[in-house]
């Protein structure tokens, strides 16, 4: 497997081999010794999550209170999408900003994405299959989403498909409210989560 440090700090991309047969194809999208020599630390498995979308379905940009906050190791087994994380900590040196990364049946790259990251994504075809490794439990009090369609963020949405967005994530507040109404986790405590969990490891 193939791990590649993305744009924004603490997220990495990771490409596993597969093997195709007469009978169809074995992949394994998630290793945790090629996991831990990227991250530095081991992966806390507190829920599986699994979602089915249509053409055009934004999830997201969701994050959660930090610490625990809520990492993630997505990838994609059926159909297509664009996975994009934003960087919500704030005092970060790449605040506001994102990366993003084609995800789909066919190469099986999977992402993580840190604590105090913002995550999002969009089906990019009818029955997109998107598959979450998550650190922690859902915990609704500490969960919390900025608006995918922020046109300060700018997030990369294709132009050519028609967004199809929640109507809690239509109402999330702005990158800039979310701000002045205190909700963003501190890039500092971030940190410290983060050397907290390669010191266990």
């Amino acid at each position: 497997m193939q791990a590649r440090r993305l744009s924004i700090p603490d997220c990495f991309e990771f490409t596993p081999r597969a093997f195709p047969d007469h009978r169809g194809l074995f992949v394994a999208p998630y290793q945790e010794e090629a996991f831990v020599e990227a991250v530095g630390h081991r992966l806390r498995l507190g829920q599986t999550n699994a979602s089915v979308s249509r053409r055009g379905a934004i999830r997201g940009v969701h994050f959660a209170d930090t610490p625990p906050g809520q990492a993630k190791y997505v990838f994609c087994p059926s159909g297509s999408l664009l996975d994009v994380i934003v960087d919500l900590r704030v005092g970060s040196p790449t605040f506001g900003e994102w990366t993003s990364v084609l995800l789909d049946g066919t190469d099986y790259k999977a992402v993580y994405i840190a604590e105090g990251l913002g995550h999002a994504f969009m089906a990019l075809e009818d029955e997109t299959v998107m598959a979450y490794l998550c650190s922690e439990p859902y915990a609704p009090a500490g969960e919390h989403g900025v608006n995918p369609l922020d046109a300060d963020l700018a997030l990369p949405w294709p132009q050519d498909i028609e967004p199809v967005v929640s109507e809690k994530d239509t109402v999330a507040p702005l990158l800039k409210e979310a701000l002045e109404q205190g909700l963003l986790p501190r890039y500092d405590d971030c940190v410290a989560y983060y050397e907290k969990l390669r010191s266990a490891n």
